[in-house]
């Protein structure tokens, strides 16, 4: 446990730390009285009230969404189903500035709808709305899925044969089953949008603000560090309160899960309804999640020629410093450090949350360890500016200070990959090769790692592609000569002109190719014992 605590101790919790105490700190003295102030304004209460509003309302619509799609991967057999399950997990990897441009492509000025039907959302709420349900539909289909086709289909026969009607044994004897995996996918889509930043920042505009993106404008516009720091406790303080709710309907649905094998429950559709059934979730798929992607790489190929692909090979003197196309090169490395340093920060907090006399502190750390997901990338990626800037760890002119921050966001995916394969190792195997004159780490090595290195390979990847993606801390700490691939397309959405518009497009394909291929790979070494997610 030595080297996770030191390292979210030394690069997340003293940064933000720091950047809150600058804000709120003056003359040595605590000005706590600020928070009363800066919760006092209209504009921070509406922000408020927009952040809380759109997030149980994007939960809303993505369960309802999602849903039909879970029953359908969990209990029918199709062909092309390995396929679909790829592409409804897409989105989910994808970064969330990707995931605004397809957006702004489909319902902005000159989108799709635009164009047949003179149409616009983007100066909408549902445009945000959309976009969210987009990106969260396969953590519904999967963590309710995963479940579902673990339940075992007998207890639903036999209130049938029991006399209870279709309606009433799924709403008395599946649906309680799968409250826990309900509640735990709800509230993992509500942190996630409650904390959007990409999101709301390209699809919001002016007129919309979360949070997360309060915090960005008060800090890099306004140098309101004061306001930002009283939103990042905010902040903080509501996603403490969702993990820990999520936490408790986690362990309620792990005492549920292994009740049948999932390959014995999945069968062909029978009937008029489930045929109907599975023909509106492929519709759904097709109109939700393959138009906006669809319709983002049509964009970038409407220049003659590629001209938008050929055009981020030269520099333009304005946005970037070196050619949009060194992006992908800045990206990829970054990413690749990022997931070496997520992979063995995170496989030793696994290592340590698997043992049997594992302390509270240990198991206190677990919970620890998701809060880079839910607290500001903004006020980390600030904070880094802040905190690290003297000796012994000046890093600002670093370029170890990118991969660090996205490194943060990777280790919670690493940590719930490998645990679950770590926790089903037969505790005598180590025993036994102990007994046998073993030292710990030749038990490691002889023992775990040949059961976990298929987890190991797929923690990998997810660190990898959740690196690749990563905005909130990266846009204040990417150098200019050194931009990162979401970056990148930030700063050409942000200049007025059809080819800063085009090359968004362009490097924003690009961007979703890759994460794309990653997630093929992932499919592939994917087993059952490795989980959903």
């Amino acid at each position: 446990m030595a080297v996770p605590v030191v390292f979210f101790a030394v690069f997340f919790a003293y940064p933000v730390a720091a950047i809150v105490a600058r804000g709120l700190e003056v003359d040595g003295d605590w000005q706590f009285g600020r928070i009363g102030d800066v919760l006092a304004q209209p504009d921070v209460r509406h922000v408020l009230w927009f952040t809380t509003w759109q997030a149980l309302a994007s939960t809303a619509l993505t369960l309802l969404a999602a849903l039909p799609g879970a029953y359908v991967f969990a209990r029918l057999d199709f062909p092309g189903k390995q396929v679909l399950r790829a592409v409804v997990t897409v989105p989910f990897v994808l970064p969330t500035v990707v995931v605004g441009t397809a957006f702004l492509a489909l319902v902005g000025r000159g989108g799709l709808l635009d164009e047949l039907w003179g149409v616009r959302l983007d100066t909408t709420v549902w445009a945000i709305l959309l976009a969210h349900v987009f990106f969260n539909y396969a953590v519904v289909v999967r963590t309710v899925g995963g479940l579902w086709s673990q339940l075992d289909p007998r207890q639903e026969e036999a209130a049938r044969m029991l006399g209870a009607s279709r309606l009433t044994a799924w709403r008395q004897v599946t649906l309680p089953a799968l409250a826990p995996a309900v509640a735990a996918a709800a509230l993992m889509v509500f942190l996630f949008t409650f904390t959007s930043f990409g999101v709301v920042q390209i699809l919001g505009g002016p007129t919309f603000s979360t949070l997360e993106v309060e915090i960005y404008r008060q800090t890099s516009q306004v140098f309101d560090l004061s306001t930002a720091a009283v939103l990042t406790l905010i902040q903080f303080a509501a996603v403490a309160a969702v993990l820990a709710v999520h936490a408790w309907t986690v362990r309620r649905r792990e005492t549920a899960l292994r009740l049948v094998d999932a390959s014995v429950t999945a069968r062909r559709p029978r009937g008029a309804g489930q045929w109907a059934l599975l023909a509106g979730v492929l519709v759904t798929v097709a109109v939700l999640l393959v138009l906006p992607l669809a319709v983002l790489v049509q964009r970038s190929l409407d220049a003659p020629g590629f001209g938008y692909y050929r055009a981020l090979t030269r520099e333009d003197g304005g946005t970037f410093l070196v050619p949009p196309i060194d992006a992908i090169g800045n990206s990829l490395q970054y990413a690749v450090a990022a997931t070496a340093v997520a992979v063995v920060i995170g496989g030793l907090a696994a290592t340590a949350l698997t043992r049997r006399d594992a302390g509270r502190f240990v198991r206190g750390f677990d919970a620890l360890l998701m809060l880079p997901l839910g607290v500001s990338a903004v006020t980390v990626g600030f904070g880094f500016l802040i905190a690290l800037d003297e000796p012994p760890l000046d890093l600002r002119s670093s370029w170890i200070l990118v991969p660090l921050a996205q490194a943060l966001v990777g280790v919670p995916f690493v940590v719930r990959t490998m645990l679950p394969v770590l926790r089903a190792v037969d505790a005598r195997l180590r025993e036994a090769a102990a007994v046998l004159g073993a030292s710990p780490w030749r038990v490691w090595r002889e023992v775990d790692l040949p059961m976990v290195r298929r987890a190991l390979l797929i923690a990998a990847g997810f660190a990898f592609a959740v690196s690749l993606g990563e905005f909130g801390a990266t846009v204040f700490i990417a150098r200019p000569d050194s931009p990162t691939l979401p970056v990148a397309v930030a700063r050409l959405l942000g200049r007025p002109g059809e080819m800063n518009y085009g090359q968004a497009m362009a490097l924003s394909t690009i961007l979703m190719v890759v994460c794309a291929v990653a997630l093929v790979v992932l499919e592939r070494l994917r087993t059952d014992r490795t989980g959903e997610f």
